[in-house]
């Protein structure tokens, strides 16, 4: 009880200064409606697409990118907030240091349904179509994503503890793990090396999954697949960065 308290007192504070600014929402959706208006067209014309329609192919992986993007660098916050003290007052506090990043985790979750909806929504007149069970599994699929990611983005922050280290370390990783996703192209249209690769990659088997989804096929083999495996890797994000805030107001 005391740690669902202490969670909610974090989550709520952080979801004040979040609503206190707005421009979150705007930049957050502008770059996926960017590849959905200006790249989306373009795969009308690409043959044996899965699903048929080219947005009925696409939108279930910009979801997913929406949730690797708008996660993984959420460390740059916490951050800030090492160098303002916020982190080191909280030393002198009875709160749960797992409450710590459960808090702040619940608002990056919040904040990519809220997202995922509205790009969710502008797809509707491209053409997309999907069940409400199957949007609401999507979303479920997501909120694992980014609690993973965001988990990951607060530890790695704890350890650098600089922007400068930050940056180029997500960079680094982000881009091969978009381009190994299936995000943009099917993995199909590529060499048989790379689509070994890819089959590594965890986000793959989200975006296979949430295609699935949006296909109105939540039976499909890979969408149970997708979650043990991001399940299995969020519970492991989850204990390592509650560590590290746990070293770090200890």
């Amino acid at each position: 009880m005391k740690l669902l308290r202490d969670s909610w007192l974090v989550f709520a504070r952080q979801m004040a200064l979040v609503l206190r600014n707005p421009v979150w929402l705007i930049v957050g959706v502008m770059q996926p409606l960017y590849f959905l208006l200006l790249f989306g067209p373009l795969l009308k014309g690409v043959a044996n697409l899965p699903g048929g329609n080219a947005y009925q192919f696409f939108v279930p992986g910009l979801l997913v990118q929406l949730a690797m993007f708008g996660t993984l660098f959420v460390g740059f916050a916490l951050i800030a907030e090492l160098r303002a003290g916020v982190i080191e007052r909280m030393r002198v506090t009875p709160v749960s240091r797992l409450a710590l990043l459960l808090g702040r985790s619940g608002r990056d979750v919040a904040s990519l349904l809220v997202q995922a909806a509205i790009m969710t929504a502008l797809s509707v007149p491209f053409g997309l179509t999907v069940k409400l069970g199957s949007l609401l599994l999507a979303f479920a699929m997501l909120a694992l994503i980014a609690l993973m990611l965001s988990a990951v983005s607060y530890a790695v922050a704890l350890i650098l503890r600089s922007e400068d280290a930050l940056a180029p370390l997500m960079n680094a990783v982000s881009m091969p793990v978009l381009l190994l996703s299936g995000i943009l192209l099917p993995m199909q249209f590529g060499p048989h090396w790379l689509r070994v690769v890819s089959k590594w990659n965890p986000f793959w088997w989200a975006v296979d999954a949430a295609r699935a989804l949006f296909q109105g096929r939540p039976g499909d083999p890979h969408v149970w697949q997708a979650l043990t495996i991001l399940g299995t890797l969020t519970v492991l994000a989850a204990v390592w960065s509650a560590r590290m805030f746990a070293r770090s107001v200890r």
